[in-house]
């Protein structure tokens, strides 16, 4: 146990603090570096900048003056930044003129009375003691044990340090680190924090209709930008330095985004300490899944190789290949040949490479593995957001989002912040919600649509290819048909996948849902129900209904007047590994050009609309200056020209070149449909883990590159864990398990192996026969006596052994799922969600909140006698306090009266 004045002595640890602002890693640093000269401040040169509000203006000659659309703009701007000023924040404003438009840039920063205002406001954790237990990784704890060196550590400079935290308040501001030092006491994604709850918060009109806040100002094209900059560019100096004196952005890209990384572990702290926490968990999630992905991808690999060694002792494909021409094959289609069994040599061999005994290990494994990756998962989030202090974060109440208050037909009283904010009845939003799920049954059945047009259009390309009158390809047909088959239904997959995402955001946006939140849940749940489908339903028909309805020799069954679809001569299962590959491998392959290709193009269009005529305006400065020296105005002017040389594009011009990051919808979606493939559908394609790590140790960088070089910097945004894409995968788990059963009992030739190996013969002799029908007796009346696959007699009935399989394979999907749920709930109980270390970290964090705020929690009790344990634990939420209690509002912060409304809205 430690007494009290231990306790105080202990958060009071001394360690070495920036006395500059310049490329702050938070609050504190373990070892100060020194830095570069920082250039995003005001041209006092001291004040920092902490957000970028931009728009374009026409040239005065080129203005379309009069227009009431564009004086309306104007006067929006004008307040909007009139009632920041108001609000305390400082700006400046700079221009850069083009050849037919103007580039306005307001420079806003906030002093240090409005950052405590808003830090207590929307509850910032602020650090109370260095935590000195070093953070080292599983891989790491196990190498050292064997006096070794992990291969996959990093030695990253200036690692951000850990801190007991708590929530900011300006009265107990003394017992917090470093709360001497103002410039860095706040990290630098929490002023960008503060700044946007700021720019989120301020009316530029009526309050009533909704005007209010920089995202509507931004729907409403009158701004054309808002981002925070980066620190600093990415490249390295030309000098070389030590690596503590680079930037953060500078370390990100030589640690992180560059290509030879992908064998090091992410720098998380870093990513976390530049990008915020929802940010740096979604790579923490991709990584966790590529490293899982490696076992996973050793397992399939082997279950790959396996069947090398089965091709050439298989005694069933033995038989298939020596039995020349003793077995003479019914028909494919209509208008199809004879063929004989033994030309399938080559393709029923290739098939034992997807289709061995090892099939159902591989399944049973991918399934638990499925199970274990996602718990500890679970563990792996508890502990990262604890240690970024998101372990009890709660969505404070949320502001209704821009559209929805622009939108809504009227207004009501929040009862929990008394405020009249606009309403969307339940009623009306119920009933656009089953409208919208009547469009997603929709265009589930234009998908199913499609897929029967596909298999139409295998069916008619076979017959076509099978009349041209070439042996070869004739020979051939079935492969080719497939093989295009599949590439047209990705290409379809991709093309239906654009529109639905589209159409998804018009139907959530036409819902009226309230917060930014639930309408981001209710558009990925709309997008993956169809994605679901879309991706799914050709791997599904292959594998549980191609060939399952096609009858026998005499009595087809037929769809639309044509032959029902048959699997290929080798087996359903080695074309569903065949659209497998090319669903996914393709679908990888097209994301990843597009993510390599597509932001380079896009921003090398960005910075050529905007660099010309900055470099022009520049050149003329210059020449003046030139001019100026030959006159004989001095040396000043000659330095004034060198300076300006060399003089790069200030920060706020280059950040303004950059893309608008797009956030993670589509990266979360991508790995998640990977998810699908890799254990829905594993038992058919063993290959597919190891496609699934190659291409994630390329999407990571390319993810990481984007960040880093093409995107905008993004509002640092606090998150708990990854949201609703973990029920989703859990979902994905328990349909994989029930897949994979029933691919094993009714695909692939595993059962019928068995049981002709339990009650036939031992050593499979006979198997290729056994599996085969002779054609009934009346269809070889009229046409050649052939075999076909089934378990039929001559009259064409079932024989005992089809139900004795059929009793088997029902049985084994039973036995199999049942297995398999117990084991993964078994593995649910024995992992705990939260580490036991983690735990125990989070009780001193609460000690430690208690003991800093004690003077807060004993008020508390008086005031609020019902709200004892939020306080106790440093939690509060908004409105649990009168305004009264702000113990230091900013400065000039008044109440902004209301506009007329300019257009008439």
């Amino acid at each position: 146990m430690r007494s009290r004045r231990e306790h105080k002595e202990d958060s009071t640890t001394l360690i070495a603090m920036e006395t500059t602002p310049e490329n702050n890693y938070g609050a504190i640093t373990m070892d100060a570096p020194v830095q570069p000269r920082d250039r995003n401040v005001f041209s006092d040169g001291s004040t920092r900048i902490d957000f970028v509000l931009v728009w374009e203006e026409p040239l005065s000659s080129e203005k379309e003056e009069g227009t009431g659309e564009n004086l309306a703009l104007n006067m929006w701007r004008e307040e909007f930044l009139n009632n920041l000023i108001q609000s305390g924040l400082l700006l400046e404003q700079r221009e850069v003129l083009q050849a037919k438009k103007k580039i306005c840039f307001v420079l806003l920063s906030a002093p240090w009375s409005v950052l405590c205002y808003y830090a207590e406001e929307i509850g910032l954790r602020v650090p109370l003691q260095v935590v000195t237990t070093p953070i080292i990784n599983w891989s790491e704890q196990a190498m050292s044990r064997l006096s070794c060196r992990s291969p996959l550590s990093h030695d990253v400079p200036n690692p951000p340090p850990d801190y007991y935290t708590c929530q900011f308040r300006t009265s107990k501001l003394d017992r917090f680190l470093a709360s001497d030092n103002k410039e860095t006491f706040f990290k630098t994604t929490q002023r960008h924090q503060v700044l946007y709850e700021i720019l989120a918060r301020t009316p530029y009109g009526k309050v009533k209709t909704g005007e209010v806040g920089i995202d509507r100002l931004l729907s409403e094209q009158v701004f054309t930008a808002a981002y925070p900059l980066h620190e600093g560019g990415f490249q390295l100096p030309k000098t070389p330095v030590p690596p503590t004196s680079l930037g953060l952005r500078q370390i990100l890209y030589t640690y992180w985004a560059k290509w030879s990384c992908f064998r090091r572990y992410q720098p998380l702290d870093h990513i976390r300490e530049y990008y915020g926490e929802k940010i740096a968990l979604y790579f923490a999630w991709l990584g966790f899944y590529t490293g899982w992905l490696l076992p996973a991808s050793i397992v399939g690999l082997l279950i790959f190789f396996i069947g090398f060694f089965l091709m050439a002792t298989d005694v069933p494909a033995t038989e298939l290949c020596n039995s020349g021409n003793s077995l003479l094959m019914c028909p494919l289609c209509n208008i199809c040949d004879y063929w004989n069994y033994s030309s399938i040599c080559v393709t029923y061999k290739v098939g034992l490479l997807f289709d061995n005994s090892g099939t159902v290990f591989l399944s049973v494994f991918m399934s638990l593995w499925a199970v274990t990756f996602l718990e500890y998962w679970k563990r792996t989030c508890s502990a990262l957001s604890h240690r970024w202090d998101c372990s009890e974060f709660e969505d404070i109440e949320e502001r209704p989002r821009p559209e929805f208050t622009a939108m809504a037909p009227m207004t009501m009283r929040n009862p929990v912040t008394g405020a009249e904010e606009p309403y969307f009845p339940e009623n009306k939003r119920f009933n656009r919600t089953l409208t919208g799920c009547m469009v997603i049954i929709i265009m589930i059945v234009v998908v199913l649509i499609f897929l029967i047009g596909i298999i139409l259009y295998r069916t008619i390309l076979r017959i076509i290819i099978s009349k041209s009158g070439n042996s070869f390809v004739s020979f051939s047909a079935g492969r080719i048909a497939s093989l295009s088959g599949s590439v047209l239904n990705l290409l379809v997959i991709l093309l239906l996948s654009r529109v639905y995402v589209s159409l998804a955001h018009i139907l959530t946006r036409w819902e009226m849902h309230r917060t930014q939140t639930k309408y981001e849940d209710m558009f990925i749940l709309k997008v993956f129900i169809f994605q679901f489908v879309n991706f799914y339903s050709s791997p599904v028909y292959i594998a549980f209904f191609k060939g399952r309805f096609v009858g026998y020799p005499g009595n087809y069954h037929t769809l639309f007047g044509i032959r029902n679809e048959e699997c290929g001569a080798g087996g359903c299962l080695i074309e569903l590994a065949q659209e497998l590959l090319v669903i996914m491998v393709g679908k990888q392959l097209i994301n990843n050009v597009q993510e390599f290709i597509l932001p380079k193009l896009k921003s090398w269009w960005q910075k050529r609309k905007i660099s010309p005529r900055v470099k022009k305006v520049k050149k003329e400065e210059a020449k003046e200056a030139q001019m100026e020296v030959k006159t004989g105005e001095g040396e000043q002017a000659q330095r004034e020209v060198e300076g300006e040389e060399e003089e790069e594009v200030a920060p706020w011009e280059a950040d303004y070149q950059l893309l608008v990051c797009e956030g993670l919808f589509s990266e979360y979606l991508e790995m998640v449909i990977q998810f699908g493939f890799i254990t829905i559908f594993v038992a058919a394609c063993p290959l597919a883990p190891f496609f699934a790590l190659v291409n994630n140790w390329v999407e990571l960088r390319l993810d990481a590159q984007k960040f880093v070089m093409e995107y905008r910097r993004p509002v640092a945004e606090r998150a708990q864990d990854i949201g609703i894409w973990l029920p989703i995968m859990q979902f994905i788990t328990n349909i994989a398990v029930l897949s994979n059963a029933f691919l094993i009992a009714f695909t692939s030739s595993f059962l019928p192996r068995e049981y002709y190996s339990y009650t036939r013969n031992r050593t499979m002799s006979g198997f290729i026969n056994f599996t085969l029908a002779t054609s009934p007796y009346n269809y070889s009346l009229q046409h050649t006596p052939c075999r076909y696959r089934g378990f039929r007699d001559e009259l064409g009935e079932h024989l005992p052994d089809y139900f004795h399989l059929l009793a088997i394979r029902l049985s084994f999907v039973i036995v199999f799922e049942h297995v398999v749920f117990f084991i993964g709930r078994l593995i649910d109980l024995m992992v705990p969600d939260i580490p036991e270390e983690v735990e125990m970290k989070m009780k001193r964090e609460h000690y430690m909140a208690k003991e800093a705020l004690a003077e807060n929690q004993a008020l508390g009790t008086v005031l609020f006698p019902g709200e004892n344990n939020a306080l106790s634990d440093g939690l509060r939420h908004r409105g649990s306090r009168p305004p009264a209690q702000s113990n230091s509002p900013p400065l000039n912060l008044k109440d902004i009266p209301e506009e007329p409304d300019i257009l008439g809205r």
